[in-house]
């Protein structure tokens, strides 16, 4: 059995510089300490969770500027060489700059790339499905890799946090591939977990002042849960952000799969919380997506799986009045299920894989995670003994 990991939880109720300077230098003492991870002219690199389209900070959608500037701020007084950066599409403007992440950097003074100016490197990979893999060169060479996840739902892995952030170290190419080859949400689990074992990260620090619940992760509603979370290990990080919000941490694949292969601890219960209370900062009613509740279909017999798949299943549809026809949907569908009409994007679902990829570009909120209603009620009343579970544990 792994030794017990250690996740510090500190309160920070907004984006002000110096109660988030204290907070966060607080979450990483309270774990050992900067100095135990980074020893001055280390090269940092900083995975900053930053997602196509681009988009402002006030939208929840990526590591909020402030925040990453209070890490920048203590790595560069640890003596740090450091880089930011995430792999982010281009094609619509600059990114880092709609975001601010851009003149954040700049006013620290610290170098911000796109990965894929630096490019991408062979490399092998024991993993469940991927034997090699290609991943950013400067995540690659450097000596310690700090994560920055935000706390949100995702419409497909119920979940990201830590170890899904790190999927952003290889080609988004590559991702929309793997998106395509590994549809169900088992396999994606696995394959995302094959990627977190190549660059496993040396120190997690999760953005969950304003989190994002329901259809995350970037089309889900706003919510002020007030904590910043610290770990050397993702996954008990991961592990604890989810039980704050309500979930069980071993129903989140990428959770349990790392727990398995030993990459991190994933069972609540081996691991030290330090700082606030887990029980104190717990949001009862947080709203999961609907796919967190697709997970029953392996937990009933074998004859109604096949009922059950067809209405837990979640598709994306289209609003026809929101749409714009941008075609970012279109460019991001893995498997060719959308097409552009005279008026709206259209959606073929004999062909979607139900990756909500195209959800996830939308910026106009144009496409919806939808199940039948028999499902909608299943989800509904699964949601409703999730919660009855939660505060009873």
């Amino acid at each position: 059995m792994m030794s017990t990991a250690k996740v510090s939880i500190v309160r920070a109720y907004d984006y002000d510089s110096a109660q988030l300077y204290s907070a966060v230098e607080t979450s990483i003492k309270l774990i050992g300490g900067l100095g135990a991870i980074v020893k001055p002219g280390s090269k940092v690199f900083v995975k900053i969770n930053h997602l196509s389209p681009p988009s402002e900070a006030e939208r929840g959608i990526v590591t909020h500027p402030a925040f990453v500037e209070a890490v920048l701020e203590l790595l560069k007084r640890a003596g740090a060489e450091i880089i930011a950066g995430d792999d982010i599409d281009s094609d619509a403007g600059d990114g880092f700059q709609i975001s601010g992440i851009r003149q954040m950097c700049e006013k620290a003074g610290v170098r911000l790339i796109n990965l894929r100016e630096t490019g991408f490197v062979e490399t092998s990979c024991e993993g469940h499905f991927l034997k090699k893999v290609y991943m950013s060169s400067t995540v690659l060479e450097a000596d310690v890799i700090i994560n920055l996840p935000k706390l949100k739902t995702h419409s497909l892995t119920v979940f990201t946090g830590g170890v899904k952030n790190m999927f952003g170290v290889i080609p988004q190419g590559l991702r929309t591939r793997f998106h395509a080859e590994y549809v169900r949400n088992e396999d994606f689990a696995h394959m995302l977990t094959d990627v977190f074992s190549v660059a496993v990260p040396h120190l997690t620090i999760m953005d969950g002042i304003i989190a994002m619940e329901g259809e995350g992760p970037a089309d889900g509603k706003l919510r002020r849960v007030g904590v910043v979370l610290a770990s050397r290990d993702a996954v008990a990080l991961d592990a604890v952000a989810t039980r704050i919000i309500g979930g069980n941490p071993l129903d989140i694949y990428t959770t349990r799969y790392s727990d398995e292969r030993g990459l991190g601890v994933g069972n609540v219960d081996d691991i030290e919380v330090v700082g606030e209370r887990l029980e104190d900062v717990v949001v009862a009613d947080f709203r999961l997506p609907a796919s967190a509740f697709s997970l029953l279909r392996g937990r009933v017999p074998g004859f109604l799986r096949r009922f059950l798949q067809g209405q837990l299943t979640v598709k994306p549809w289209v609003i026809e009045k929101q749409c714009t026809l941008c075609l970012a949907c279109e460019k991001i569908c893995p498997s060719g299920a959308i097409t552009m009409s005279d008026r709206t994007a259209e959606i073929d679902h004999d062909v979607c894989i139900g990756c909500m990829c195209c959800h996830e570009v939308c910026r106009f909120h144009a496409i919806t995670p939808r199940r039948p209603l028999i499902g909608r009620i299943m989800y509904s009343f699964a949601n409703i003994m999730t919660k009855l579970r939660t505060r009873s544990a």
